[in-house]
């Protein structure tokens, strides 16, 4: 988790093949040395809905090289499994019916061997064909694609093991999910002067992005502060003690009727004890971390812990300007994913690619709301100013914290 590991090729590779080869296995291999620390069980749950079995990750991954480079490229393929392809398609209808997502984890066979024999399988022949594949975008995309569920594979056995009522570690090793930073900066707001300004957001260098990082596009913005450090889990902690998940009018409407419903009184992984708070990570159950990053918390949690706090949500416009202009702002990337105020929705000039891939991030355009920056889940080189993750309101299982922005 701590190992860094080369960003898949932004854009067509100048030697064609051989350095590309060696990004596919460092990212494939990546990925299953973070499953070294699992026993075989641990591979096969799904501990809710929005959680996939690790065995379902390792096959998914694999499936997408089959299905949008080998099939398309190798005359000569044959399918692993033709049962396959309906069972690690994830989304895209395109490409043919799919398992339902909420039942993976009901699936004993193929076995995590059988899984791991159909990554080599794949590994084989995608090796193969990258010593003679002219276009390699879409195996760039694919890499890009495998890192995306390299952090989803920490963030769902995350959830797995806490649903576990004997709490087990991930990685005994990790003792911290986050990187200390100065306590006495963690109040301080930093200036960003636009004086009105039209500035330019969004992808427009040669390097790899997503589609929905494109195409770059002008916006105007407002003169405004943003902060410079992550809100803590003690300033949340804070807000709790003063009764924020007990006054409705911190509260969005859909926000305050979940917390109602759910009886939600504090992050995800967070336990109230006779000792006092505790949270559970990756390393297992540690007493709460008042200097680290509050993490596991929902577009609601943060919208409402701002509004106690006399701020605002930034807008990704604002974040992406902030991190433009101040290259030293702390915490941008590699330890929570930073909520915005701004709706998931296509930037101007946006066109999603034909067929299946087209719907990699287009469809998913309503509902969400946009996060930025980067997890400690995220593999090294795979995050950058531009990149545009999203999640429903009432997400907590992603590694999700908060960055205020002057109300």
């Amino acid at each position: 988790m701590t190992s860094t590991i080369p960003a898949p090729p932004r854009g067509r590779p100048t030697a064609a093949g051989a350095a590309l080869a060696d990004v596919y296995r460092e990212v494939r291999s990546h990925t299953e040395r973070l499953c070294e620390p699992l026993e075989i069980e641990d591979y096969v749950v799904s501990s809710m809905p929005d959680v996939s079995p690790t065995k379902w990750h390792l096959a998914h991954t694999s499936w997408f090289f089959e299905t949008f480079v080998l099939a398309p490229n190798d005359p000569s393929y044959a399918p692993f499994n033709p049962k396959y392809s309906f069972l690690f398609n994830s989304y895209y209808v395109q490409a043919g019916e799919r398992h339902c997502r909420a039942q993976r984890g009901l699936v004993t066979r193929p076995t995590v061997r059988d899984v791991y024999a159909y990554r080599r399988y794949v590994d084989d022949h995608m090796l193969g064909l990258l010593e003679r594949l002219d276009d390699t975008q879409v195996v760039t995309l694919g890499l890009h694609h495998e890192q995306q569920h390299q952090e989803l594979m920490l963030t769902d056995i995350k959830h797995v093991f806490w649903t576990n009522p004997t709490r087990p570690a991930y990685d005994c090793a990790a003792r911290r999910e986050y990187r200390v930073v100065s306590t006495n900066a963690t109040s301080c707001f930093t200036t960003v002067t636009t004086r009105g300004d039209v500035h330019t957001i969004g992808h427009a260098d040669d390097g790899f992005a997503f589609d929905n990082e494109t195409p770059a596009h002008r916006v105007f913005v407002e003169p405004f502060e943003i902060r410079a450090h992550l809100v803590t889990n003690g300033e949340y902690l804070e807000f709790i003690e003063d009764g924020g998940y007990r006054r409705p009018d911190l509260w969005l409407a859909a926000g305050w009727a979940l917390v109602r419903e759910a009886s939600r009184e504090a992050p995800l992984y967070w336990e109230r004890t006779p000792d006092g708070w505790t949270e559970f990570t990756l390393a297992g159950t540690e007493p709460l971390a008042l200097e680290a990053p509050v993490c596991h918390v929902s577009y609601f949690e943060a919208d409402a812990f701002a509004r106690w706090a006399g701020c605002r949500l930034p807008t990704e416009a604002e974040w992406e300007i902030a991190a433009r202009a101040m290259a030293e702002l702390p915490q941008l990337y590699g330890e929570r994913w930073q909520w915005t105020q701004s709706p998931y929705v296509a930037y101007p000039g946006y066109k999603p690619a034909a067929g299946a891939l087209g719907e990699y991030n287009g469809k998913w355009m309503s509902d969400q709301w946009v996060l930025r920056g980067s997890s400690l889940a995220t593999p090294p080189g795979h995050a950058r100013v531009t990149y545009r993750n999203f999640f429903p309101s009432d997400t907590r299982w992603q590694f999700t914290g908060i960055r205020l922005a002057s109300s």
